[in-house]
């Protein structure tokens, strides 16, 4: 069960609503998101494009532009790096349009999920050189690839890394840390910065780093760089959202920006992705693009090859655009076909397979049929229905289990994983997700220790839902609740307003949609004002199964627009009886 935390913040609510021009409730909703002087509101409200920081205030950035433009000026030939996720297909598509348009030799290459793993490897490298290319640029990886750039220097190219991942470090005698570098001519990721003003871009996604590169490049080329970033603002937008990068400061201009954009973007590849999605003429929201449009891109990164979407981005034909897109959308359904089967398969296996039922506070289970690459995906549901920490493997070809794992925000799985690496053949991650590989015959010693090493206990490891403020539904007016429009785009580090209400009565419960995930009721609040409430998930795991109940709710509102008409609507998210 979650816990549930409600903002306490203070601050003169009513004056900062006469002077912005805002609700008082929408006053309290921006506090809470951390925003308190009058700049940071006016910027909050009304940033734009001029609020984005100058790319020369990332370390070797100065560099890296002089070693592209000089290369592009002399005819050199350069290959891109990406990545097989929307971050590092966005990021070489941003890239590659970028350099061509100054009129570079460019192209773009990303590695085989399967068969290279993540980010440049020598092979690529290698590859690159037999291919006459003299200069490589990566994007999204590269920070971590040293034997990659070291044999890339061997043979005598040049190396460019941008990145915004982690840099690896080893610790001094003196207790301090020593970062390790690449041996790359230069070295752009906002992770190697310290210091205030550099925290300021160490939230930024890998799309966003070779965005900046190419603002650099055309500077440094007197180029004039607005046209070329009204078609690449989308595709950062895109990267941010999937790649969940905190919407703010200068990532939520981007977001706003760049999603706003997308309709009438000129990118073939997008606009046709966006037809076959059904969404032209929609307006794009954080959820078109982590739930819809990102996963179709992703999805060719796991059962196919991430050069399927990263093809569909330099598209130009209409007809073959739209044929890729399908092809994509295709995929991204078998992809969610597979995930709902092997969710299904999960379930049953917990009791089966875990210790005293299924009462282990981290899960870790074995799904013999499972593709590798949804075994993240199949986790990250579990730990949603479970509330736990969870891991799910499959077997390799080579007789090794291999998967992945999510956590919920109070438990440290890099931290766990590290704590058991004597058993892992090799393992990698951050606090909220990783990956790994092991011996079959160290499944049960695994799972016992990572469990026994949980330094929390059972209660504590679901995730906590923080709620703006307590609120009866029927004190929300059809104004206020479009007031939050502003706070768009919402999405980590700025998320969507939730309310809880206390002796809430529900009388009506009806299923709804062909999936059955659609449950709508009626209800009165303690107010005794109608309302009709929606909850969106599996019929199975709604809390609500029959008719009356009284509880406390946390629910979010927005507006029905249906028939020509409007009305409020309120959505639940999670429930106390």
């Amino acid at each position: 069960m979650a816990k549930w935390l409600v903002a306490n913040k203070r601050a003169d609510f009513q004056t900062i609503a006469q002077q912005y021009g805002i609700s008082p409730v929408l006053a309290r909703l921006i506090r809470n998101r951390g925003i308190t002087d009058e700049n940071g509101i006016a910027e909050y409200l009304h940033g734009d494009m001029r609020t984005l920081r100058d790319p020369f205030l990332l370390t070797d950035m100065e560099k890296a532009a002089d070693i592209v433009s000089e290369t592009i000026r002399r005819g050199g030939k350069i290959r891109i790096v990406g990545d097989y996720d929307v971050d590092g297909i966005c990021s070489a598509h941003i890239l590659r349009t970028a350099f061509m348009t100054l009129g570079a030799d460019a192209d773009a290459v990303l590695p085989d999920r399967v068969k290279d793993g993540y980010g440049m490897n020598v092979r690529i490298v290698e590859e690159a050189q037999r291919d006459g290319r003299d200069t490589l640029v990566t994007c999204d990886n590269g920070i971590a690839a040293m034997e990659a750039v070291t044999r890339a220097k061997e043979l005598g190219m040049t190396v460019v890394v941008t990145d915004h991942h982690e840099v690896p470090f080893e610790m001094g005698t003196d207790g301090e840390r020593r970062l390790i570098l690449p041996p790359a001519d230069a070295v752009v990721d906002p992770q190697r910065d310290s210091g205030e003003e550099a925290e300021k871009d160490q939230v930024i996604c890998g799309a966003v780093v070779a965005f900046k590169l190419a603002q650099a490049v055309f500077a440094r080329m007197g180029q004039s760089f607005s046209h070329t970033q009204e078609e690449l603002l989308p595709m950062c937008a895109l990267a941010t959202v999937c790649d969940v990068m905190p919407l703010s400061g200068q990532n939520r201009v981007i977001v706003r920006e760049g999603l706003a954009r997308m309709q009438s973007c000129e990118n073939t590849g997008l606009r046709a992705l966006l037809q076959v999605t059904g969404l032209a003429g929609a307006q794009i929201t954080c959820f078109h693009a982590g739930f819809v449009l990102g996963p179709c891109l992703n999805a060719s990164g796991r059962l196919t090859s991430a050069q399927m979407a990263l093809s569909l981005f330099g598209e130009k034909d209409e007809s073959r655009a739209l044929q890729a897109a399908q092809e994509l959308k295709d995929l991204n359904d078998s992809r969610k076909s597979m995930t709902q089967r092997g969710v299904e398969q999960a379930v049953l296996e917990i009791p089966r397979q875990c210790p005293e039922g299924g009462a282990d506070r981290i899960l870790v289970l074995v799904l013999e049929d499972v593709h590798e690459s949804i075994a993240g995906i199949i986790a990250g549901k579990i730990r949603e229905r479970t509330g736990r920490p969870s891991f799910v493997l499959t077997r390799t070809g080579e007789g090794m289990l291999k998967g992945s794992g999510r956590s919920t925000e109070n438990y440290d799985m890099y931290e766990g994983m590290s704590a058991c690496g004597d058993l892992l053949v090799k393992f990698g991650g951050h606090k909220m997700a990783g990956g790994l590989t092991m011996r079959p015959e160290n499944l049960e010693e695994f799972r016992r220790r990572i469990n026994e090493l949980c330094p929390l206990p059972a209660e504590e490891l679901a995730d906590a839902v923080h709620i703006d403020m307590e609120l009866p539904p029927s004190l929300l007016t059809m104004d206020t609740v479009r007031s939050f429009s502003l706070l768009e785009p919402c999405g980590k580090g700025n998320p969507e307003p939730l309310f809880v209400t206390r002796d809430l009565i529900l009388y009506s419960r009806r299923v709804m949609g062909k999936n059955r995930n659609v449950i709508r009721f009626t209800g009165k609040d303690q107010n005794g004002a109608a309302a009709d409430f929606i909850w969106f998930g599996d019929e199975e795991t709604c809390p609500v199964r029959e008719v009356p109940a009284k509880c406390a709710a946390v629910y979010s509102a927005d507006i029905n627009e249906w028939n020509g008409r409007s009305s409020l609507q309120y959505v639940l998210k999670d429930f106390r009886f």
